[in-house]
């Protein structure tokens, strides 16, 4: 590949850009130098390549047969952050959730603080439709920049996509690179001081100490999936080295030398528990992606 300014890494690790800290390698990884850089790496990739983005590697299950073709780091390249208007934030897909819902606090702007308790990216948040505290990514998002595997930009809007909780529809060999948000005018203060109660009740009621993807299940319709797990007993089980929270039962927990293959067993086991007490089938929220 030519004229590259970004770091290409052949054979690379994936462990260290997952926040479980687990995971195979992939055949190459590149951490591109900014938009342009990507755009440019995407041009000369293989149209046969398998493509895959990560951010900050939560809400994701790496397997331990790794991945096979190209991962792209968005964390540390796609991080332009900046306001359009009065209520109009700009941000690319590898700028911190918890980061943009700082910056529009201090542009005295609401609708965004609930994006501090989401441990990811924007692109990941896109991609999920992430949301805590009864909010949802795409309620505040005014427009998509994607780009293809031909390296092509395209705008895009929230009624060209079929949107749901945790869930949102996608266009095939396409990817986030950034969106512009449409939020509300605010005081400072009270943005600021929404943050951190959220953030002091996330840690008083999650691990976010120990390395962890976030919860690993959606809430089922009218129930918790924390609710369900506690109910069947199954705080602290663990298989490997990975554990059910004693904190928090939709959270699992790598105590150190985990396999990825000891964290989807454990999510397969609470899956069947589950089912077997509630009849109720739990849904993972985690995307689970690699060789086995």
């Amino acid at each position: 590949m030519e004229n590259l300014r970004g770091q290409l890494i052949e054979n690379a690790t994936l462990a260290e850009y997952s926040s479980w800290q687990v995971g195979g390698k992939a055949d190459r990884l590149y951490k591109p130098a900014d938009m342009n850089d990507l755009i440019h790496f995407i041009k000369q990739l293989p149209q046969q390549e398998s493509l895959i983005f990560l951010g900050l590697g939560s809400n994701t299950l790496i397997r331990d047969g790794g991945i096979k073709g190209t991962v792209v780091i968005t964390q540390g390249a796609l991080k332009k952050l900046k306001s359009i208007d009065a209520v109009t934030l700009y941000a690319e897909a590898g700028v911190a959730s918890p980061a943009f819902a700082r910056f529009s606090a201090r542009k005295n702007l609401t609708g965004a603080e609930f994006l501090a308790g989401i441990p990811g990216t924007i692109g990941g948040a896109l991609a999920m439709n992430a949301g805590c505290e009864g909010s949802e990514t795409w309620n505040i998002v005014k427009s998509v920049l994607t780009v293809n595997r031909q390296g092509e930009k395209k705008i895009r809007y929230p009624n060209e996509y079929e949107i749901a909780y945790r869930s949102v529809s996608v266009f095939a060999d396409e990817f986030y690179l950034a969106a512009e948000f449409e939020l509300k005018a605010g005081n400072k203060e009270k943005a600021l001081s929404k943050i951190r109660s959220l953030l002091k009740y996330r840690a008083d009621t999650q691990p976010t100490n120990e390395p962890n993807c976030g919860s690993v299940f959606r809430n089922p319709p009218g129930d918790y999936a924390a609710r369900l797990i506690e109910a069947c007993g199954l705080k602290g089980l663990t298989i490997g080295n990975a554990s059910i929270s004693h904190k928090h039962a939709n959270f699992i927990i790598n105590n150190g030398h985990a396999s990825a293959t000891d964290i989807e067993a454990l999510i397969e086991k609470i899956a069947e528990c589950v089912f077997h007490k509630f009849h109720i089938r739990l849904i993972p929220e985690v995307r689970i992606i690699g060789e086995t």
